[in-house]
């Protein structure tokens, strides 16, 4: 579907039709050119602590690099054979950073690698300090440098021909109360790589000038979302995510909590513009969604509710000429660091504050929005005016479980200035899209499909979270939560591969034709008859033990791999599991004779 971002909100005067079940959707499309078949799998044995993350292969060792987030280290895993990939040791970042630096580094978040040189994300052991991206020699695991960026080094990327690694340095607050809030900025690092030596050069780019009161203040998008706590612009917007393009011309970078994309020229190292997503209308046909995680049951109805696109995983194709951002429309929200603000400083800000439990927060329910015991502010001008949600209200029929952000639907829910809220604005797209960024337009999205694909396959068990069995639990959230997103290039048709958060599994598409996007397979190895709550067992550090194996859970980094680089000769997709731990190899096979 072809719709101008900034046209893209529609004011509806009554509600659209709702389907009654879930529509049939092929699993296999009788055009399926591709098949991923399962290969083998690498266990870390670590249950829900992040132990295998982002991933990236090395096409001169052969070797596949896994963040293993929280304990500061990159797991090195042999996969020469995929069907039996094994563990050859760890690079202890923290360690390094430590003997090197005499600091003390937090989590590893990210991972990517050229020709034989490493680059990892780490953060300072307060999130809200400087972190580093630290290099490696991939020949011989030995530590060469590290270089400080900027605060929550996010995520890595090198350019196509490894001049330039280009690091999202997200500035996320301090938890709970934002008493700290660094600015948001994007690195860029000059790399001169001569196979035993490095030498880089940093550059910094940030937001200042997009400041209110900046040289660039008035180019910002209506439609950008800005909630953080008394945040500046440059605080705002944190970088989540960044796809640079085949010609290593522009760098796109998402704004996850902000809506948006970013982007960076890096011949002269400045952001071109900021353009915002806009909002997905779950009104239109095609846009259905289920948010009611209450009635045991697969149901996707339109819903008068905006969704914020808000994407994790990015990547960018060029075809005919053109560069196409891909989005994975996972969601988020700012409520996590902002639950002990006061009740005054939560209202002013633009949240709500929870009465029964006492805690701020901006993630709320027309369940909770009705119950004054849970939701009345003390400043009525503070108070969402949702009589059209309520009984005799135009959209009386609305699900009341699904959560949405006051702070946004108060900024954009109002459609016709009359006071009154006449849409939620939701997290997420539970969908992905494809988005030509010169013209501002959205290009493709592929609708409800991922929770009509899921509610075939698995019916009532649809919209399950990641580290227990319940049944759509995730409903009255974001839905299946795509996050993972990578694309490659097979027999000259190039694909989407999205991974699932909470239900699990794989989506892929064929992208060829970006406005006319194609399903191609759904791939979920997840044994729902198993419960990984079920994983009790501590081992020696108290960390739980994946032993109760329910399949690979919380799909979070994919890495493609093309036939010309990898083992097999045959193209592989790599896919990093936070929850399970575990780091599961494809084999795609071509079906096309």
């Amino acid at each position: 579907m072809k719709l101008n971002i900034l046209t893209s909100v529609i004011l509806s005067t009554s509600l659209i039709a709702c389907s009654t079940a879930p529509p049939k959707t092929n699993l296999i499309e009788k055009k399926q050119t591709i098949q991923l078949v399962e290969q083998g799998r690498y266990q870390s044995n670590i249950f829900d602590e992040s132990a295998a993350e982002i991933v990236t292969y090395d096409k001169k060792t052969q070797n596949t690099f896994v963040v293993n987030a929280e304990s500061g280290k990159v797991d090195v895993v042999r996969s020469a054979d995929i069907n039996k990939p094994t563990l050859l040791g760890s690079l202890n970042i923290a360690a390094d950073i430590l003997k090197h630096f005499n600091k003390q580094a937090g989590a590893a978040n990210s991972v990517d690698v050229f020709d034989g040189l490493l680059a990892v994300a780490i953060e300072a052991e307060n999130k809200t300090d400087t972190g580093w991206v630290a290099f490696y020699d991939t020949q011989n695991m030995a530590f060469i440098n590290a270089v400080y960026v900027g605060s929550l080094p996010d995520m890595v990327t090198f350019t196509k021909k490894g001049k330039q690694l280009v690091v999202a340095l997200e500035g996320e607050p301090s938890n709970k109360n934002y008493a700290l809030d660094p600015i948001g900025e994007i690195a860029v690092i000059d790399i001169d790589w001569q196979k035993n030596t490095l030498k880089t050069t940093l550059t910094r780019i940030n937001f200042h000038e997009f400041n209110q009161g900046g040289a660039r203040f008035n180019e910002l998008p209506k439609q950008l979302v800005l909630n953080g706590f008394q945040a500046s612009v440059e605080q705002d917007l944190e970088p989540e995510y960044i796809a640079v393009n085949k010609n290593a011309t522009k760098a796109y970078v998402s704004l996850q909590e902000n809506n948006a994309i970013a982007v960076i020229n890096l011949a002269d190292k400045s952001i071109e513009k900021i353009m915002a997503l806009g909002f997905k209308d779950h009104l239109q046909p095609g846009n259905e969604l289920d948010g009611n995680n209450k009635d045991k049951q697969a149901l996707l109805k339109n819903e008068p509710a905006l969704g914020m696109y808000q994407p994790d995983s990015i990547a960018v194709v060029t075809i005919g000429g053109t560069d196409y951002v891909l989005t994975a429309n996972e969601g988020d929200d700012r409520s996590d660091w902002v639950t002990d603000l006061s009740q005054a400083d939560c209202e002013a800000g633009n949240y709500y504050f929870n009465l029964e439990d006492q805690a701020c927060g901006d993630d709320l329910k027309l369940k909770d929005a009705f119950d004054g015991g849970i939701y009345n502010p003390s400043n009525q001008q503070n108070k969402l005016d949702l009589s059209n949600f309520q009984q005799g209200g135009i959209y009386q029929n609305a699900v009341k479980t699904l959560k949405f952000s006051h702070s946004a639907t108060k900024q954009f829910g109002d459609l016709n200035a009359d006071g009154k809220i006449d849409r939620m604005l939701t997290f997420g797209g539970r969908s992905f899209s494809i988005w030509n960024v010169d013209t501002e337009q959205l290009i493709f999205d592929s609708g409800s499909d991922f929770e009509r694909i899921t509610a075939q396959k698995y019916g009532a068990n649809f919209n399950q979270t990641h580290s227990k069995t319940k049944a759509e639990n995730r409903s009255g959230k974001k839905g299946p939560e795509p996050e993972a997103l990578t694309t490659g290039i097979i027999d000259g048709i190039t694909y989407a591969f999205i991974g699932l958060e909470r239900m699990g599994g794989i989506m892929v598409y064929n992208i060829s034709d970006p406005a006319n996007a194609q399903f191609v397979q759904y791939l979920n190895n997840r044994d729902l008859s198993v419960d990984p709550k079920d994983n009790v067992v501590k081992n020696a550090n108290g960390v739980k033990s994946y032993e109760i194996d329910a399949g690979d859970l919380g799909p979070e980094g994919f890495r493609f791999v093309p036939a010309k680089d990898s083992p097999t000769n045959s193209p592989i997709l790599i896919v990093g599991n936070e929850v399970s731990g575990t780091t599961s190899f494809y084999r795609i096979d071509s079906l096309v004779k």
